[in-house]
């Protein structure tokens, strides 16, 4: 199969964003799989996330929160807009909900067959998403990081939740991630978390490779985690027959 890319540019508060959707040249429309993004912003490895999620039989989209301007003032830019919402996840719930009300109205994405996943910095976007009740299926955070926003109310959570995380991940201690089952469990929420030993943040990328700031590539917590993605989004999407 190949794969066609397709521009989504669109407008936020004046901000020019440059999301793409991905999806199969031949293959029926399926469910939609957003991906976020970590601090680097939308580049060629969301891109390339997309296309391996295309090939599945899903059409995804590799989503841009920072902005196109932001983009292009290099990883010094895309750092400080990450700690600027990090810093106001009030803002960064603005932005989530803006881009993600947008990204849905895509015209041949339907609403009701949405999962979004997303890593490092983008993990924290999805449970963000799904904390805020977004009409979303699933939800997959990959080496994100965990802690609630302080203005986390009770909306009703639709998705379900898998969380693959480093357990030697410094930005993610075992104390955030006992929190979070607390919090998703309080919550009612479907949730199951894949933790992987001598596994430290960013394993999923390849370029990671400076394991005394506690960031380093695991070829094989990557392939493990990404086979659990694909049986998760087949269970989620289970009553969908265009998913193969």
């Amino acid at each position: 199969m190949t794969v066609h890319r397709t521009s989504l540019r669109h407008t936020v508060d004046d901000r020019h964003f440059d999301a793409v959707l991905v999806r199969g040249d031949d293959a029926p429309v399926g469910p939609t799989v957003l991906v976020f993004h970590g601090m680097e912003g939308r580049s060629d490895v969301q891109l390339d996330i997309a296309t391996r999620l295309a090939l599945s039989g899903y059409q995804a989209v590799a989503v841009d929160l920072f902005g196109e301007d932001v983009s292009a003032g290099g990883l010094a830019a895309t750092t400080a807009a990450m700690t600027g919402f990090l810093d106001d996840r009030v803002a960064l719930s603005r932005r989530l909900d803006a881009v993600f009300d947008t990204l849905v109205a895509t015209p041949g994405v339907e609403a009701g067959r949405v999962a979004a996943i997303g890593f490092c910095f983008g993990g924290l976007c999805v449970l963000d998403l799904a904390r805020a009740g977004h009409p979303l299926v699933a939800v997959a955070s990959f080496h994100g990081l965990l802690t609630p926003p302080p203005h986390l109310g009770q909306r009703q959570v639709t998705a379900r939740i898998i969380v693959f995380h480093g357990w030697d991940d410094p930005f993610a201690t075992p104390e955030d991630v006992v929190a979070l089952g607390s919090e998703l469990s309080g919550r009612g929420i479907d949730w199951q978390l894949h933790a992987y030993g001598d596994t430290l943040h960013a394993f999923m990328a390849p370029f990671a490779d400076d394991p005394t700031r506690g960031v380093l590539y695991s070829e094989s917590a990557a392939r493990r985690a990404w086979a659990s993605l694909e049986a998760f989004l087949a269970e989620c999407f289970a009553d969908d027959s265009a998913v193969h």
